[in-house]
């Protein structure tokens, strides 16, 4: 197998599990995975959640807490979605290692190290920071207009094609 090719197993691994547990975490505080409680289930619905929020926000207004919740988790939602489909993968890389740096923050004032340590974040925060090391950029189609002789020529090219044609 050769480098290139680990590269790219280990390129889907990460996405796939980061988008995953994104996708999980917010199904379960849902309440999708069953109720509070029950086995494998954190939240089990949206006021424990919330609950959740709260304790870990503890410096943020009370009145933000709802708002917060909602924006936590379409967050997670979108990046879940990009990670799993492989849209923008290194935006969606990086973009979760800064949620998941912040989760960790949050958890480690509020609760203690081994809080966050416990669940995991550190390590998810840092496979995001190597997917967004490794992860391709998505091909834009970059329409260039350029004037030959009078006749205008339009072309579309790949600014990854452009940099595997000048060697980088």
């Amino acid at each position: 197998m050769t480098n290139e090719r680990r590269i790219q197993v280990i390129r889907h691994a990460l996405r796939v599990a980061l988008g995953a547990a994104f996708l999980v975490a917010v199904a379960d505080r849902l309440g999708f995975l069953g109720p509070y409680g029950s086995r494998n289930v954190s939240w089990g619905d949206w006021k424990h959640f919330e609950q959740n929020v709260a304790v870990l926000n503890w410096f943020l207004p009370k009145a933000l807490i709802p708002a917060l919740s909602a924006l936590e988790t379409v967050i997670e939602a979108g990046l879940g979605l990009l990670l799993l489909a492989g849209i923008y993968p290194r935006i969606a890389a990086w973009g979760s290692a800064v949620l998941l740096s912040s989760f960790a923050l949050t958890m480690t004032i509020a609760l203690g190290i081994l809080a966050p340590l416990s669940y995991g974040v550190f390590t998810a925060a840092g496979a995001a920071l190597l997917l967004g090391a490794v992860a391709a950029p998505q091909p834009v189609a970059v329409s260039e207009t350029a004037v030959d002789g009078g006749h205008e020529v339009r072309e579309s090219r790949s600014p990854q094609v452009d940099n595997q044609q000048i060697g980088r």
